[in-house]
């Protein structure tokens, strides 16, 4: 870790930049196998999940033989928190429905907005060494509020040919419709263009490595919505004097163990609550399964130790982290003041894992300081929002010679033509 103190405001934009990949080769490899895909279907899903995932596949599809095997699988203790945790990703999610309300902008012109829900949507969980079953809670649940008719969920299988089973058990409780057996940008592909066994969606939804990254934002040009552009996960800590130092410490070693490429930051108002983390992170890091991963991310990490929590939050703000944890004593006070952040987790008790999950939040976030301009999933992620207006005789008398001049300031003539026949219409009506 980098340890910096009093950084003057000059210095804080270099200090926010993440690390920097060369990605020209990796397009370029992610390129090859979309258009593979593309062209060849599901022989190509399958022949790069051989290649990529060393499982030999006969078909994609997860069946209901799988998914009843893979439940009985899950022991009762996991079933009950998967259960716990979609009932408050559900209540939390289901508070955010939109309500539209008609506007009558001025007499006989009403406007007013209609929810609908995209129809198809593809969710990417990944596998391997840490599965994301409660990515797919926070994903499926809010799909399926929204009313999304189709839901499919893409997810690398092990080497035997079976997806873990508690991938498949949260699938079951969020209510997905259809489940392959596909990872990588294998399975980005074979959505966003659609396969014999995989349908086309409408947006695609769901955190991978760079590959996945790369693939979602390529195919996005030109073929399907993408949740947002996102990079290695990232966590802010703020501290001050009365901190707990264990559990601070805690919450960047959550966030570290992530992999290697995710970055923490610790920004403190007091040297000594700096050097106690310091201190206590050598000696959680060593207790870590995760330990090789967790210590080659600190290596992109930052400590730094700031006058005041005026500072830090300004500091915090622009750095425009995706989890950020306000661990003061005035921390109600600090959260007023934040505007660049996926999610904030307020005061002693709110660790980082309560929103990964079981708090009712949604963990897919903006990161590599798209905070400042992108909001983490939502229910809104899942829906489109169709304008109406609806104008009457006397709604062309409101604003008809407003729409007329400024169409002839355009030069656009049709645009004018279109209001100034109605114009006359109305006149001979009356």
């Amino acid at each position: 870790m980098r340890i910096i103190r009093y950084p003057q405001q000059r210095e804080w934009s270099q200090l926010c930049a993440r690390p920097h990949l060369d990605n020209q080769e990796l397009a370029a490899t992610v390129s090859a196998v979309l258009a593979d895909v593309r062209e060849h279907g599901d022989e190509a899903v399958i022949r790069y999940e051989e290649r990529f995932d060393y499982v030999s596949l006969q078909t994609l599809a997860v069946s209901k033989t799988e998914m009843d095997e893979a439940l009985a699988k899950v022991d009762a203790d996991l079933l009950s928190a998967l259960r716990q945790a979609h009932e408050n990703i559900s209540r939390f999610h289901e508070s955010q429905r939109f309500e539209g309300r008609m506007v009558e902008t001025c007499p006989g012109v009403k406007c007013w907005q209609k929810s609908v829900p995209i129809e198809k949507v593809g969710l990417y969980i990944p596998g391997g060494t840490a599965p994301l079953f409660s990515t797919v809670l926070m994903l499926a649940t809010p799909a399926r509020i929204a009313g999304c008719q189709e839901i499919v969920l893409c997810t690398p299988p092990d080497k035997t040919g079976h997806v873990h089973p508690a991938i498949l058990a949260a699938a079951h409780i969020a209510g997905v419709n259809k489940i392959f057996k596909a990872g990588g940008v294998q399975a980005i592909g074979a959505m966003a263009y659609g396969t014999e066994s995989i349908p086309q969606v409408y947006k695609i939804f769901g955190p991978g490595n760079q590959y996945v990254m790369a693939a979602k934002q390529q195919v996005s040009t030109d073929t399907v919505a993408i949740d947002m552009p996102a990079g290695p996960s990232e966590v802010c800590v703020v501290v001050d004097d009365t901190s707990d130092t264990r559990f601070a410490t805690a919450d960047l070693l959550s966030q570290a163990e992530h992999g290697v490429d995710s970055q923490v930051v610790l920004v403190s108002t007091s040297q000594e609550k700096l050097e106690a983390i310091v201190e206590e992170t050598t000696r959680q890091l060593a207790a870590l399964p995760r330990r090789d991963k967790a210590e080659k991310s600190l290596d992109n990490s930052l400590f730094i130790l700031v006058h005041n929590t005026d500072e830090a939050i300004a500091f915090s703000n622009e750095y425009a982290p995706e989890h950020l944890i306000l661990s003061t004593a005035d921390y109600k006070t600090l959260a007023e003041k934040v505007i660049n952040a996926g999610s904030v987790f307020m005061g002693r008790w709110a660790c980082e894992s309560a929103g990964d999950y079981a708090s009712g939040t949604n963990h897919t976030l903006p990161t590599h300081g798209w905070a400042k301009s992108y909001s983490g999933v939502n229910l809104d992620s899942f829906i489109r929002k169709v304008t109406f207006q609806e104008l009457t005789g006397e709604g062309i008398d409101s604003i008809g010679k407003t729409v007329e001049k400024m169409a002839a300031e355009e030069s656009l003539e049709a645009h004018r033509r279109a209001m100034t026949y109605r114009i006359e219409q109305r006149k001979e009506e009356l």
